[in-house]
C-alpha cells in the first residue's frame, strides 16, 4: 500500500471522528441556546472553539456555567482531535518518505551487485505477464519503467521487485539496471521503434546479453533481429498459433494452463545447461531419481535433439537438459552440477 493510501484511510477516519465532535457540539448548543440561535451559529461556535480560533462567543453563555464546562471539554476534546490528526498525518508522511528513501538507497546497492539477472523494459502488459514468470520462478530481474503509475501497480503484487524509474532507451539508464552484468533483456515497450532502439543499445553494451523483443508490427521482426534480438515474438503469430493448438490440442493446452497457474505444483518445462567443466556423463551419473518431480524429456547436444534419452546416453559440457519440474528443483540440479 502507497503512503499516500496509507494517510487516506487513517485520515478519513480521524476525520469521521471530528465530524461527528463538530456534529455533538453543535446540537448541544442548540439546546444549550435554548433554541434562540440558528443552527449555522450554533456549528459555527464549536469550529471556533475546536480551532482555538478564539473569537467571541456565538452562543451566549454568560448564564450557562453548564454551557461553559461543556465549551471547555469540548475544546479539550477537538484541539487533542485535530492535534493529533495532523501530527499523524506529518509523522506518516515523513516515514513514509524515509522509508522510500532507504528502499531507493538500498535498492541501488542491489542493483550494483546483481549479477546474471534479467532485466524488463516496461512493467506495463506483456512486461507484467513476464515479471510474474520470472517472479514465480525465482529468477532475479530488475525492471525499467518510464511511468510511476506502472511502478506503483508493480509493487502493489511484487513489493520486493527491484526498478529504475527511467527511459530503457537511455544507455546510462541501462547501465544503472547493470546490463553489462545481466544474462537477458526484454524489450517490451508499447511502440516497435523504441524496442528497436532498446535492442541495438543493449547489443553495443553487452554484446553477449540475450535479448528477446516483442514486434507489434510483424514487417520489424527482420529489422529486430539485425539491431541484435535473439529472438523476436509476434502477438500476431503467438495468438494464431494458440488457438490452432486450442482447435487441435485442446487437452495439450488445457495441460499446459493448468501446470502454469497451478501455484501449489508450480511445474514448469526447464532447461539447465551443463558446466563445461563438468566432463563426459551419462544420465545415469547424474542421479536424477532423487528429485522427485523432475521429469527428463530431452537432451540437446549442440544442433542435435535427444528426445526421451536413455540412462546410458552420455553428456557433454554443453549438452542442454530440458526436463518438467519445480523452480526450486531446477535450482538445485544447477548448485549440485556446479558442486560436481
Amino acid at each position: 500500500m502507497s503512503t499516500l493510501q496509507t494517510v487516506s484511510r487513517k485520515t478519513a477516519s480521524i476525520g469521521a471522528v471530528l465530524v461527528f465532535i463538530l456534529l455533538v457540539g453543535s446540537v448541544a448548543y442548540y439546546f444549550i441556546g435554548q433554541r434562540a440561535y440558528s443552527f449555522l451559529d450554533c456549528v459555527y461556535m464549536t469550529f471556533i472553539t475546536i480551532s482555538t480560533i478564539g473569537y467571541g462567543e456565538v452562543v451566549d453563555l454568560s448564564g450557562s456555567p453548564g454551557g461553559r464546562i461543556f465549551t471547555m471539554m469540548l475544546a479539550l476534546t477537538g484541539i487533542g482531535g485535530l492535534t493529533y490528526t495532523f501530527s499523524m498525518v506529518t509523522a506518516l508522511i515523513v516515514e513514509g518518505n524515509l522509508t522510500n528513501s532507504f528502499r531507493r538507497k538500498n535498492m541501488k546497492k542491489q542493483i550494483e551487485h546483481s549479477a546474471g539477472h534479467f532485466i524488463v523494459c516496461s512493467a506495463e502488459r506483456v512486461g507484467t505477464h513476464i515479471i510474474n514468470e520470472l517472479t514465480a520462478t525465482h529468477r532475479p530481474f530488475v525492471v525499467i519503467e518510464r511511468h510511476q503509475e506502472h511502478i506503483d501497480a508493480l509493487l502493489e503484487k511484487h513489493p520486493d521487485a527491484l526498478y529504475l524509474l527511467g527511459d530503457p532507451t537511455d544507455n546510462e539508464t541501462l547501465l544503472q539496471a547493470g546490463v553489462e552484468r545481466a544474462c537477458g533483456l526484454f524489450a517490451t515497450e508499447d511502440e516497435d521503434n523504441r524496442d528497436l532502439v532498446i535492442c541495438f543499445s543493449a547489443k553495443q553494451l553487452n554484446p553477449s546479453l540475450r535479448v528477446i523483443s516483442q514486434a507489434r508490427d510483424s514487417k520489424n521482426i527482420d529489422k529486430m533481429k539485425r539491431a541484435g534480438a535473439e529472438s523476436v515474438i509476434s502477438a500476431e503469430q503467438i495468438g494464431g498459433l494458440r488457438m490452432a493448438s486450442e482447435m487441435t490440442r485442446p487437452s495439450v493446452v488445457s495441460f499446459l494452463d493448468i501446470m502454469l497457474r497451478d501455484k501449489e505444483k508450480n511445474l514448469r518445462i526447464e532447461e539447465v545447461t551443463l558446466p563445461t567443466k563438468i566432463g563426459e556423463k551419462t544420465i545415469a551419473d547424474l542421479n536424477l531419481a532423487r528429485f522427485r518431480k523432475l521429469l527428463l524429456m530431452a537432451v540437446q547436444d549442440g544442433d542435435e535433439w535427444i528426445y526421451n534419452p536413455p540412462e546410458t546416453h552420455r553428456l557433454s559440457g554443453k549438452s542442454v537438459l530440458v526436463f518438467m519440474g519445480t523452480p526450486e528443483e531446477r535450482i538445485e540440479l544447477e548448485t549440485e552440477l556446479e558442486k560436481s
